[in-house]
């Protein structure tokens, strides 16, 4: 009798934090499915998983597309078999604007990425794990969940993933289906670095309101979901878990006013 592989799904999986988990899944022995919406960065990256640490497999898909995951959720089950696990990493990234001034275009792309995309994942993905009665789901929100930024897209869309991972929880824990969600800081990856180096972002003002003098790199956050992912997790559900090197505690401490009780 044939024994397949348990099956984990990375939308977003071909850069950043999504390459990252699915190549921390291959070495934990599941066949990895990467979709994403750049077939050629989604392809090497596959291949590379695949030659050098386990099983993975590039699926073309467009996360803000219904039918498109829809599409890539039957190829998944087709290939590799039901999947166990889903990351849904995919989403787009902003820069500051104001509401009053927004690009409502760009607003409504990054909706359709960030959080239908997410939704349309646990959608296709969750019901193959109905089937099987078992799984876990981790969704990328942020730590821009916790807080007003002014991403007038971005942020309130992190914030509705969050809520969307509670309801998802408790509507498909009768089926011993986990949903829970990572909660990134800044994260030290290719194109934040590249950034950095371009005077595009300040590293220092950064880390000011850290508690810790170092960055989560994607391969922090693919252990988080790991974690969330695992038997060690197996009572965990619907929570946002922050990755954040202490933003959370040091930004409001760190603004205080009246300063910080010693001498940076």
């Amino acid at each position: 009798m044939m024994t397949h592989k348990a099956v984990a799904v990375i939308t977003g999986g071909s850069s950043g934090i999504g390459a990252a988990t699915a190549r921390l899944f291959a070495s934990r022995g599941y066949a990895v499915a990467i979709l994403d919406v750049n077939e050629e960065r989604g392809r090497k990256m596959a291949d590379a998983i695949s030659s050098d640490v386990g099983s993975a497999r590039f699926f073309a898909c467009d996360v803000a597309d219904e039918k498109a995951v829809d599409a890539a959720a039957a190829s998944v089950e087709k290939e590799l078999g039901l999947a166990e696990i889903l990351v849904t990493s995919a989403g787009l990234i902003p820069n500051t604007e104001s509401v009053m001034d927004m690009d409502l275009e760009a607003h409504d792309r990054m909706w359709r990425v960030n959080y239908f995309g997410t939704i349309h994942a646990c959608r296709s993905f969750g019901r193959q794990m109905i089937r099987l009665n078992r799984g876990a789901i981790v969704t990328l929100g942020s730590i821009n969940s916790l807080a007003p930024m002014p991403l007038p897209a971005y942020n309130p869309g992190k914030l509705a993933v969050a809520r969307l991972t509670q309801l998802l929880a408790v509507e498909l824990g009768r089926h011993n289906i986990r949903v829970n969600s990572v909660g990134p800081t800044y994260v030290m990856t290719e194109t934040l670095q590249s950034r950095v180096d371009a005077g595009l972002r300040d590293l220092k003002k950064i880390m000011s309101v850290h508690a810790l003098d170092t960055l989560p790199d994607p391969d922090d956050i693919a252990l988080a979901i790991g974690f969330l992912c695992s038997a060690d997790a197996r009572t965990i559900t619907g929570v946002l878990l922050p990755v954040d090197s202490g933003w959370h505690a040091a930004v409001s401490y760190k603004t205080y006013a009246g300063g910080v009780p010693w001498k940076e």
